[in-house]
Formats: structure tokens, sequence, C-alpha cells
């Protein structure tokens, strides 16, 4: 058996365990009254291996999140191979550092007497950040180049950098301003985006001669929040959705339904893609699953290929604002919001943007293609019949969430084991030994790569809070701008351009800690300012360059992406509205959690 295969199964027996203690935690409760001994804490640091070990496959495959993609374009012979190496001994010489702050963190726990669980040292999970930092640094290396040789340059050049700041007297003074620009040069080239938070943190509590361990155990705090576990759990769920016959049966559903009226392939889209969204954190899986189906029955109805691409691209980021979707949970554990009140913020503003999108959709549909048929009661029943299971898959999570029968993590359990049952036993789909082990390890490379984002980036936020940056803008912010309206409109501005530039996980972890007293000092509602954050990053899918929808757009129908910008564009300017609608409408957000008592 290969590295990769033990990897990947090790994946998702974690991933297993993480959906199996909840709901016996759950059983327990209910039939003996009492809990399973641990089961949290086990679950909290199963997160922690899930991470480190789904990062580590990301870099095996090649897919950590980047904040640039020059990287993409140097494949293509535009950026040289020099700034390929140069990139890549950055990202390894970042990772070696982490990996020693991870060292030094578990080793400082080595004197203390703490244990997880049954007697077990924390200090040895622990182990899994200095272990998994060294897996990462290392695929790194060796995906740098296809020959030996150039690995070796690669890795001598990391090791000059390692060097160079351990041996030069006074680095963190003399070398600080050049492993700045070195660190922004890597970005640019490709270097992946924990490698970006992560090395500036490292540098600036380098030059603070601050012990860099306190990175680690920033990233130890988050990776075991009581919280992180819905992300994998969640994650799951929509991953089996997306792997199975579940986006043909849906989409047959909201056609029999609303597909045989002038405009109504549009409003299927926007149905079908918000609800798949929902459940993949717009990622592009959305695109990816349903582009295939969606696109012919909009070119069936005589829309044009642009307004189609259009519809397809623009329809794939929305779902972000309803829950489960992964972008509110992260928000909410950041902002230190209950994500049941991020949940409950989220609908009306989801629903609001799905209705401009429909509507844009309906305007185009073409009135020399309107050949309506009339409504066929058979086949809408039997379509309903088909998808019911998965059509009960939001029922299932709210009533596991709200009821007060579950926590946020035992409701994602639910979700999970819901879901695994659907798509396996109900309707086979998927076999539970040959694709649910795959669909598992695929999750977790995902969330793997978000919680590496997540657990440097709080390192980075703790500089920030030490240097006073939030109280800072706070002050300066309040003292130029007086009026709330003016400061909502310039908070668009400043999201839209972060939008463009950052992917939605970094920019939470980065953003939303100076955010939130700026909020705060103006009277804006935290949940409705998570809220507007998020419909601009919402946005921030379609817009270049970081715009991952548009790209996965372009790979999947195979057209260039300018030709998927100007085609989404209409849909663009039609959600800025609707997102300005929410900034300066608060019901709409505050409404449902004030009727839950947010």
């Amino acid at each position: 058996m290969t590295i990769a295969a033990v990897e990947n199964r090790t994946a998702a027996l974690v991933l297993g365990a993480m959906t199996i203690l909840p709901l016996a935690d759950v059983a327990a409760r209910a039939t003996i009254h009492t809990s399973v001994a641990g089961s949290a804490v086990i679950v909290q640091h199963l997160a922690l291996v899930l991470g480190m070990l789904g990062g580590a496959i990301a870099a095996r495959e090649g897919r950590l999140l980047a904040l640039s993609t020059l990287g993409d374009r140097e494949r293509s012979g535009s950026v040289s191979a020099a700034a390929r190496t140069f990139a890549t001994a950055v990202s390894v010489a970042a990772s070696t550092w982490l990996a020693a702050a991870s060292y030094w963190f578990v080793k400082a726990e080595r004197h203390f007497s703490h244990t997880v669980v049954y007697g077990t040292p924390i200090w040895v999970v622990e182990l899994v950040l200095p272990v998994g930092f060294v897996a990462i640094g290392g695929r790194l290396l060796l995906r740098s180049a296809e020959t030996g040789r150039a690995r070796v340059v690669t890795a001598a050049v990391a090791l000059l950098l390692v060097g160079a700041g351990t041996f030069v007297p006074d680095a963190s003074t003399r070398l600080f301003l050049p492993a700045c620009a070195a660190l922004v040069l890597a970005v640019l080239f490709g270097a992946p985006a924990f490698v970006a938070l992560g090395g500036a943190a490292l540098m600036l509590f380098w030059r603070m001669q601050e012990p860099i361990a306190s990175i680690a155990v920033s990233h130890y705090a988050l990776s075991v929040n009581p919280s992180i576990p819905t992300l994998p759990l969640f994650t799951l769920a929509g991953y089996l959705l997306a792997e199975s016959g579940a986006p043909r049966r849906l989409v047959r559903v909201f056609a029999a339904l609303v597909g045989r009226v002038r405009g109504g392939p549009a409003v299927v889209t926007v149905l079908v893609c918000t609800f798949f969204t929902s459940f993949t954190g717009g990622s592009g899986i959305t695109i990816l699953a349903l582009g295939g189906l969606l696109m012919p029955v909009l070119l069936q109805a005589r829309y044009s290929p642009k307004d189609a691409l259009g519809l397809v691209t623009g329809s794939g980021s929305l779902g972000m604002l309803l829950p489960p979707c992964l972008p509110l949970i992260v928000y909410a554990i950041v902002a230190r919001i209950p994500i049941n009140a991020m949940f409950l913020g989220g609908v009306v503003p989801a629903l609001f943007m799905a209705a401009v999108t429909a509507w844009w959709g309906v305007r185009r549909a073409p009135a020399a293609g309107d050949q309506r048929r009339r409504f066929d009661a058979q086949e809408a029943l039997s379509a309903v019949a088909d998808a019911k299971w998965e059509l009960l898959t939001p029922v299932v999570t709210a009533a596991a969430l709200f009821s007060g029968a579950a926590t946020a993590v035992q409701s994602a359990a639910v979700t999970a084991l819901y879901v695994l049952i659907v798509e396996t036993i109900v309707h086979r789909d998927l076999h539970i030994l040959r694709d649910v082990p795959r669909v598992m390890s695929e999750c977790a490379l995902l969330v793997g790569g978000i919680l590496l984002i997540l657990g440097v980036a709080l390192g980075f936020m703790n500089y920030l809070v030490v240097a006073e940056v939030p109280a800072r803008a706070v002050a300066w912010t309040t003292g130029a701008i007086h009026s709330k309206l003016l400061f909502l409109l310039l908070l668009n501005v400043f999201l839209i351009v972060v939008g463009c530039l950052m992917d939605i996980f970094s920019a939470i972890i980065v953003q939303v800690p100076l955010l939130v007293p700026l909020g705060a000092a103006y009277g804006v509602d935290p949940i409705q300012l998570g809220v507007i954050f998020l419909a601009n990053m919402e946005l921030g899918y379609l817009t270049p360059p970081v715009g991952l929808n548009l790209y996965m757009a372009a790979y999947r129908f195979q057209k260039p992406v300018p030709m998927v910008l100007l085609a989404v564009l209409p849909i663009v300017l039609v959600l800025h509205v609707g997102v300005l609608l929410i900034t300066y409408v608060p019901a709409l957000t505050t409404t449902l959690p004030r009727w839950f008592g947010y």
C-alpha cells in the first residue's frame, strides 16, 4: 500500500470517527441519560489531526489554496522556472519555521501534566502540528520540479533562507525588509495562502523578538475550537450530495415545478445552485457538479450562450449565506457570534440574492423561445418522490440545529449521516467501500487547506492585537467618518476590493477581527455586519484575480476567463444592488435572529 493510500484511508477513518462520536453521544443521552466520556474533546482533537493530515494531502496533490493565480500562468510559460523555484523555496522555508515553532510549543507542553482524555498526554496529540508542517514542506519540495537537480536547487535556496534568519547577526532588524519583499514576491508567484499569512506572522514576531511558538499556540487553539468540527462534517454532507445522483434528481424536481414557464430554466438554475452551494461552500464544486446538467437546459430554452454561461457561473456563488454554508460557520467562530444566530441572519438575505438573480434570468428569457407547456402534475409528483430524501436534508439540519436536542457539531454529524444513508443505502449511488472513502479523503483535502490557513492566520491576527491595530483603526475611522451611512458605503467598497484580492477564508480570519470593533463603534448589528461581509465575499467568487468560480467555469465549459467574466458581469451588477439593499435595510438580516432570541 502506498503512502498516499495510507493517508487517504487515515483521513477517511478520522472523519468517520468525527461523525460517529457526536451521534453516539446523542444516543447515549437519549437512552441511558449520560454522555460518552470525553467525546467532545476527542472530536475537537480529531479536527486538529484531520486539518494537518488534510493539509499534507492538499500539498501532495498540489491543491493548497493560493492568493495569486500567477502560479497557474507559470505552468503555461509566462513565469520563469526560476520564479517557481523561488516561490517554492520560500514556501519550504516558511513551513520549516512553522514546524520549528510547533516543535517548541510541543516541547514546552511536555513540562505540564495535561491530558486530553483517558490519560493521553496532550503533547502527544499536539505532535501532529510539527509533523504536519514537515510533511507539507516536503510535499511542496517534491512537487517543485520534475528533476532531482531542480529539487536540490530549491532545497538549497530554502536552506539558505532558513540559515540567514538563524545565523546572521541582528537578522530580525537587518533582514526584515528583504524578508518581507521575498515573501511578497513568493506570494505573487503562487506560494500558498498559508505561507503568506504564516510567513507574515513569523516575521512580525521575529522582528519583535517574541517567541514564534505563539503562532503554534494560536493554531492549536483554533483547531480544537468546539465549533470547528462542524466544518468537515457539513462539508462531507455536501461532497456526498455532489458525488451522487442528487444533482440530476434536484434538477428534475425544479424543472418539473417551475421549468415550464418563461424564464423557468433560469429559476431552476438559481434554485439548484443555491441548494448545492449551501452545502459545498461555494468552492466551485457546484459549477463542476451541475454545469453539465444546467447548461443544456438553458440552451434548449434558447438562452444565448453568453447568458447561459453567466447564469450558471453567477448562480454557483449563491447559497453562501444559506445555512449550513462553511463561510457562515467560519465567520461565526472568528467573530464570536453563535453559529445558530449567523445561520438565521443569513436566510432572508440568501433568498433575496437568489431572487434578484432569478429575476435577471427571467428578464433575459428570449420571447422568441417562449414555448410554455402546461404544468405536468404527474411528472412533478414523480420528480419530488424521487428526490424527496435530498429535499429533506435542510429540514433535517434545521430540526436538529434549532430544536435544542443537539449541538451544532451533533447537528452536523446528523446531517452527514443522513446524507450518507440516503446516497449509499436508499439510492445506492455511492458504494460504501469503493466510493465513500474517496469522497471522505477529498473532503479532508479541502478542510485541511482551509484549517491550515485559519490556524496560521490567527497567529498573524494575534500580532495585530498585540500591536493594537484594531483599536487604532477604530480611533482613526471614527475620527474621520462621522456618518454611519457613509461608513457602510465605504465598508462595501473596501470589501469589494478585499473580495477581489483574497480568498474568503483568508479574508475572514484577517479582516473580521478588524471590522467587528468598527461595526460596534457605528452601532451596526454584529449579525448584519457578518452578512454584509459574506455577501461581498460572495461577489469575490465572480471577480478577478481570485474569483474561483470564473476559473471553474472556464475549466468546466472550456471558455477563456475573459469571456466568462463578460458573461457574468450583468449578474455581478445585479448582486451589487442586492448587497446595498442588505446593507441599508437591516431588517432583512436581523428579523429572524430576533424572533429566536438572538
